[in-house]
């Protein structure tokens, strides 16, 4: 399976857990669909990336935009 690992400029802790570098997996179709489910645009990506690193929304609610576009970056790497 392809991953990439993210390091977070700005780490987060959630929960009692710090949060500074996360894997995120090659999506599959039953992740697209599991997202296609979420009530807007916004959830649906929110969605799809902590099912794609296994973390909580939560984690990535608390990220720095900067932090946040570097999911978007990874997620289009896996696409090409």
């Amino acid at each position: 399976m392809r991953t990439t690992q993210i390091t977070l400029k700005y780490p987060v802790t959630v929960d009692g857990h710090e949060y500074k570098v996360l894997t995120m997996r090659a999506p599959k179709v039953r992740d697209q669909i599991i997202a296609q489910k979420a009530a807007d645009k916004e959830e649906m990506e929110l969605t799809l990336f902590s099912n794609l690193c296994e973390i909580s929304t939560a984690v990535l609610e608390e990220l720095e935009i900067a932090d946040y576009n570097q999911f978007h970056t990874a997620y289009q790497d896996f696409l090409s």
